[in-house]
């Protein structure tokens, strides 16, 4: 039965499901272009990316594939050209400079590759821990070891390294206000209570061993797990990491992601990582395969009937219906420019274009 006028309009004004929903982290249709002595390099073209509170996430790529720059947009450090960035309900591109200073301090924490810019090598690793919550200047509560972390007030910047601090109030979906302030007779947060809770964070990844050390003094895998604690220290929503066992080998790799998933796990922030290290991207929850400045592809983990880890690989389907193949299927069955679609009952079939011999 054909539906009525009625019904079509009733309809047509019920408000569309916005994509991503009340996703943590939500980009849709999401574009970046460079523009360098006259030419164009489109890094990111229509990118969509879904990513819930609290999961634990690799995003791998190619050199030039545009993972970079995602964790760029994502951390505030870059302004997409086009589309739609959220992150915590928060719209990256309608942000003011303002705004988006304030975003970087009060929601996300961001660790580099290089140990350089992560710490700075004349404090030792409490001293390092303890001076975001010290510019930052308000109580940031003690160390949560389960649930999400609570929102604190934001930090000032850190000297080199990009600031980190906690989770901000929001008024709506777009719109980041000024952070609360502090509950009636709250003090300052005191050194000692600093002190205390940099330990408990050192304690908790594993380092607490180089509270009294200067960075140059520890090694470069600890030094990533006291910078992991510095992106903790004021209870961010959302950790972003650049490679951060880039230049470690894999030992050491796997006591950094350990303290990753530790921050995850009991701390409740939500991490993504990007990374060329397939001991990390086999591990987390879920690994995101960019190609071509697309997501191409995804790779979900869970646990079997018999605790083993079972990974499932899907094609992205983007909203527009693109789908990017395999690069070995399409020089497995030599593909390119057309391929022959058939719909079945429960697939789609797809097959190279074959050249009919009788056209010749």
């Amino acid at each position: 039965m054909n539906p009525t006028l009625s019904e079509l309009e009733a309809k047509a004004r019920r408000p569309a499901a916005t994509f991503g929903g009340d996703a943590h982290i939500v980009c849709d249709n999401l574009v970046r272009i460079y523009k360098t002595e006259g030419v164009e390099v489109v890094a990111l073209q229509g990118l969509d990316l879904v990513i819930d509170k609290g999961e634990l996430v690799a995003i791998v790529g190619a050199s030039g594939s545009g993972k970079s720059t995602l964790l760029n947009v994502l951390s505030g450090l870059d302004v997409p050209t086009a589309g739609v960035a959220r992150v915590a309900g928060m719209d990256l591109l309608a942000m003011s400079a303002k705004d988006r200073l304030r975003y970087r301090r009060s929601v996300v924490g961001f660790i580099w590759q290089q140990t350089a810019r992560n710490l700075l090598p004349y404090l030792t690793a409490r001293e390092n821990v303890e001076l975001p919550m010290k510019l930052a200047g308000r109580l940031a509560g003690p160390v949560k070891f389960s649930g999400p972390a609570e929102p604190v007030t934001p930090a000032e910047p850190v000297a080199s390294s990009p600031p980190v601090a906690g989770a901000a109030k929001l008024s709506g979906p777009t719109e980041l206000v000024a952070p609360a302030p502090p509950v009636a007779g709250a003090a300052k947060l005191s050194g000692s209570a600093r002190k205390r809770r940099a330990l408990e964070l050192l304690d908790l990844l594993g380092v607490a061993s180089c509270a009294h050390r200067r960075t140059p003094e520890i090694s470069g895998g600890e030094q990533q797990r006291v910078a992991i604690a510095v992106a903790l220290a004021n209870s961010p929503q959302l950790i972003l990491a650049d490679e951060p066992t880039g230049e470690l080998d894999s030992e050491t790799s796997e006591q950094v992601f350990d303290a990753l998933r530790k921050a995850n796990r009991e701390l409740g922030v939500t991490v993504v990582i990007v990374t060329h290290d397939p001991l990390v991207s086999e591990q987390v929850d879920r690994t995101i395969g960019i190609r071509d400045g697309r997501t191409s592809s995804e790779t979900l983990r869970r646990e079997g009937a018999e605790g083993q880890i079972i990974a499932e690989e899907y094609a992205v389907l983007d909203r527009v219906g693109r789908l990017q193949l395999p690069r070995d299927f399409m020089n497995a069955l030599d593909m390119e420019r057309r391929v022959r679609l058939e719909l079945e009952s429960d697939h789609i079939g797809v097959w190279p274009a074959r050249e009919d011999p009788s056209n010749d």
